[in-house]
């Protein structure tokens, strides 16, 4: 190859080179120019998502904030109801508890009354009579005295004991101090009226003499 051709050919090569550098200084330069506005873009998001997450935290801490009050509150208020339920409750309770003692009591009453009715009947019976007979008639007292007692004895009375025992001031009432050698120190010396109780309680106590010798 004659020497001009070889200085022919190493010309076009430089100009191919210097071609390729300028496609690439410009290739380079137009890629930053592109990724200018995709970072001001990222970085206006980034900054859009910092505000939106303090945002978010500060209603966050407000609602943490209120939260206690309002729970505070409700329950409050839950409580309320439950004590106006349970007022409600209660007195429908007294009231109905109320009405069947009544209920009951009258029940007792008609039931006690209709079994002392043959008492009423044997009365009216002994004081019809003319009464010249006083033996008959003294057995007919009796005989309604004994009626009564067993009416009495069947709705729980039981008289309360007092010959030979010792004072006992749940079931005794000392309304006499006596003298009496032959008793011991506070022992029933007599009774001057019955005691009685329904169903072990105490509705009268016995009227009684007490001995005391000192």
């Amino acid at each position: 190859m004659p020497p001009y051709e070889k200085d022919e050919l190493k010309k076009k090569d430089e100009q191919r080179l210097d071609e390729m550098q300028r496609e690439i200084d410009e290739a380079a330069v137009e890629q930053a120019n592109d990724s200018e506005p995709e970072a001001e873009t990222a970085a206006a998001t980034e900054s859009a998502e910092a505000k939106e997450a303090a945002e978010n935290e500060e209603k966050d801490e407000a609602q943490e904030a209120e939260d206690p009050v309002a729970k505070l509150t409700a329950e409050l208020k839950e409580t309320e109801n439950a004590l106006k339920r349970l007022r409600a409750d209660f007195e429908n309770y007294r009231r109905r508890t109320t009405k069947e003692k009544e209920e009951i009591g009258a029940v007792v009453n008609q039931e006690i009354i209709k079994e002392m009715l043959p008492l009423l009947d044997n009365f009216e019976r002994a004081l019809s009579t003319d009464g010249q007979n006083s033996e008959k008639f003294r057995e007919g007292v009796e005989m309604i005295c004994k009626q009564f007692v067993e009416i009495l004895k069947k709705n729980g009375l039981e008289p309360i004991e007092t010959q030979g025992a010792v004072f006992d001031p749940n079931f005794h009432q000392a309304v006499m101090r006596v003298e009496n050698p032959d008793l011991a120190d506070d022992t029933i010396a007599a009774e001057l009226q019955k005691g009685y109780m329904v169903k072990g309680k105490v509705i009268r106590p016995s009227m009684v003499q007490v001995v005391a010798n000192n």
